[in-house]
């Protein structure tokens, strides 16, 4: 599944295509087209994509709950960040979303364009009513970025949770 936005391809990939981004970033970089400038892959970042690969492998038929999609800016194929779901959805119909962007490419609208195109592309899978995304309370960027794709704030305990 690939969705397109102004800038970005949004790449979501397969299970093999995981294993590739823990174990050999080369050959999924060569796999893509592209190059890796995103997030490190390390400590739990890397056990969170370790735990989709392993979801994904038992579950294949609902990938889009089990993987992680690449943020490809078209311009010049630069991974600039990814995202996930990390759940299938719940018995209300609800997903939790996750995000994170490589520092160089930060204050630029990437995430934002993605957010908005992932959120209109689970909200449009049969059964899903709403998304939820997690932010620390000092979470300023990933607050502004929920809020302009049109979340509110819901509750806020040691974190603020959002809902669409």
């Amino acid at each position: 599944m690939t969705i397109g936005t102004e800038r970005l391809e949004l790449i979501l990939l397969t299970p093999a295509q995981l294993r590739l981004w823990t174990c050999d970033l080369a050959a999924l970089e060569k796999e893509l087209g592209c190059s890796y400038r995103a997030e490190p892959i390390e400590g739990p970042f890397r056990q969170v994509v370790e735990m989709q690969r392993a979801a994904a492998e038992k579950d294949p038929g609902r990938l889009l709950w089990h993987s992680f999609f690449f943020l490809v800016r078209k311009s010049d194929r630069v991974v600039v960040g990814s995202a996930d779901f990390k759940a299938p959805p719940d018995e209300e119909g609800q997903v939790e979303i996750g995000y994170g962007l490589g520092s160089a490419f930060e204050h630029n609208g990437y995430m934002t364009e993605a957010v908005r195109a992932l959120c209109g592309a689970a909200l449009g899978q049969p059964g899903i009513a709403h998304i939820l995304a997690e932010t620390d309370l000092d979470g300023y960027a990933s607050q502004r970025i929920l809020a302009r794709c049109g979340s509110i704030q819901m509750w806020q305990a040691e974190t603020m949770w959002w809902k669409l």
